[in-house]
Formats: structure tokens, sequence, C-alpha cells
């Protein structure tokens, strides 16, 4: 059950942190060029450079919510269940 549990809570966190990383993307993308994001960086319409730029900066941004998302609810499940989830645990 305990398994169960972990895996709505780091499902939760994800969901939780793309919406997250999203606002922040677009909200830096806007402070950084004075533009909206772009709706599809794979679009060949637009150019390699402002593509790799916002590749970057989104994937950072969501790897970067995701492992804090990911260690928050780690920390939360611990708390409330006295262990690390499976997944998580150290092995000896």
């Amino acid at each position: 059950m305990s398994n169960l549990v972990w895996k709505v809570m780091a499902t939760g966190a994800a969901v939780g942190a793309s919406i997250v990383a999203r606002k922040l993307t677009d909200g830096t993308w806007k402070f950084v060029s004075g533009g909206d994001s772009p709706t599809n960086p794979e679009d060949p319409d637009i150019e390699w450079k402002e593509a790799v730029a916002f590749a970057l900066l989104s994937g950072a941004i969501v790897g970067l919510t995701r492992m804090l998302a990911n260690r928050q609810a780690a920390r939360v499940y611990q708390k409330s269940t006295g262990h690390m989830p499976k997944d998580l645990a150290k092995k000896e």
C-alpha cells in the first residue's frame, strides 16, 4: 500500500512541477528576450538560435523543478511513514 501512496505522491509532484516549470520558463523567456516563448521550438520557421536557447532554458528549469518537487515529496512521505520510499531507499 505504501508503494501506491508514494507513486501517487510522486505523480502529483511531477504534475505540480511541470505547471510551475512552464510558468517559470515563460516568465524567464519573456524577461530575457522581451517576447513570448516559442509555442513549438521544433517549428522550422523558428531560428536555430532561438530554438536551442529555449530548449536549454526549459530543460534546465524542468529538471530543477522536478528534482525539488520529488525531494519535497520524499521528505513528506518519510515524515508521515517513518521511512523513505522503496524507490529511494539506500541499498547497502
